[in-house]
């Protein structure tokens, strides 16, 4: 069975195929401002959502019910949320939370108690540190553990750096000069020790050293203002980006203007249309990878839920009910339980 969960700002939205029909259920406020979602791999049934309005929400069955985790130690706004499965004690994996401003949590008891990882920011470069449209301040806008080396966590900070803790948050290494400055969404592949795949601000970036050095890979590329990259688990090779032109074309739905691009290791980027919506009105898809079928990937936007079975080369529109209200969002989130 397949469960999809995608937080933009008609709430968070539920899909479920039942009875050969697709259903849509939608399982929080829309004023809570969704932001990042998380499935514990550790207890498959749980996952977290962050709220920039109303901190951290739980659920315990594939997200039919939702309850506020009143022990989330802060008000900030909650701006990324992961799981770490191979820290873990028998229950649940390590949970990572991460807040406006920039402040790192983690708890190994599934949300029970709190420990506050704020070394980072005594690092040279968060004097630098500030989003555009408020420049006072920063996020953590993407946490990712490392599936080869223990410890190993990667923090991309929303402007201006991608940090390193290689003692699970205790101590951090600052950004290198060659890296992404405004990270999206950074992916690592267990099946690919060491390789990073950045979708930023600034470009596409891929390391191949646990992020001691890049390069920046945008030949064919027409957009370089990215939002999303999916690499599937067993093939490290092929890599699904969303691109747009700026912020305002990819997430606002009246200028709205978003491609996905398609790149095999030594080739060009290329488009790809086949069976996906015209860029124009089209607001930056977040891409995700089914890690139980191989080549399979879906897509969501503004405009639907997409999926692929073909490593991305085409696409197809997933026949879920899609209000006209959700038309005028951008997907913030995008996750699901396969």
């Amino acid at each position: 069975m397949t469960k999809l969960c995608i937080a933009n700002g008609e709430g968070l939205l539920v899909f479920e195929k039942k009875n050969s029909a697709w259903k849509v259920y939608v399982k929080l406020p829309k004023n809570l401002g969704h932001q990042c979602i998380a499935i514990d791999p550790v207890k498959k049934d749980r996952a977290y959502c962050g709220t920039f309005e109303d901190g951290l929400w739980l659920t315990d069955d594939e997200g039919d019910i939702w309850k506020k985790v009143r022990s989330f130690p802060t008000k900030a706004g909650v701006t990324s949320v992961t799981v770490n499965p191979k820290e873990k004690n028998d229950d649940f994996g390590a949970l990572y939370a991460g807040t406006e401003p920039s402040m790192l949590y983690r708890s190994l008891d599934g949300g029970e108690t709190w420990e506050k990882l704020d070394e980072f920011l005594s690092l040279p470069s968060s004097k630098s540190w500030s989003f555009p449209p408020k420049p006072d301040t920063h996020h953590v806008r993407n946490i990712t553990i490392d599936p080869t080396k223990p410890g190993l966590i990667y923090l991309a900070i929303e402007a201006g750096a991608l940090i390193r803790s290689f003692d699970y948050g205790k101590t951090w290494k600052d950004r290198v000069k060659t890296g992404p400055f405004d990270t999206h969404t950074l992916v690592a592949n267990p099946n690919a020790e060491g390789r990073l795949y950045s979708a930023a601000g600034d470009g596409y970036f891929e390391s191949e050293d646990y992020g001691e050095t890049w390069r920046r890979i945008d030949d064919g590329l027409n957009e370089t203002y990215l939002y999303s990259v999916a690499v599937h688990p067993d093939d490290p090779d092929t890599i699904l980006v969303s691109a747009s032109l700026g912020p305002w074309t990819a997430y606002n739905a009246l200028n709205a203007e978003s491609r996905i691009y398609r790149r095999e290791t030594g080739r060009i980027w290329k488009e790809v249309k086949k069976g996906l919506p015209d860029a124009d009105g089209t607001t930056a898809s977040a891409i995700i990878a089914n890690p139980k079928e191989m080549g399979t990937f879906y897509a969501a936007n503004n405009t639907g839920i997409y999926v692929s079975e073909d490593k991305g080369a085409s696409w197809e529109a997933l026949p879920v009910p899609w209000n006209d209200s959700f038309r005028a969002q951008n997907v913030r989130t995008f996750a699901g339980w396969f």
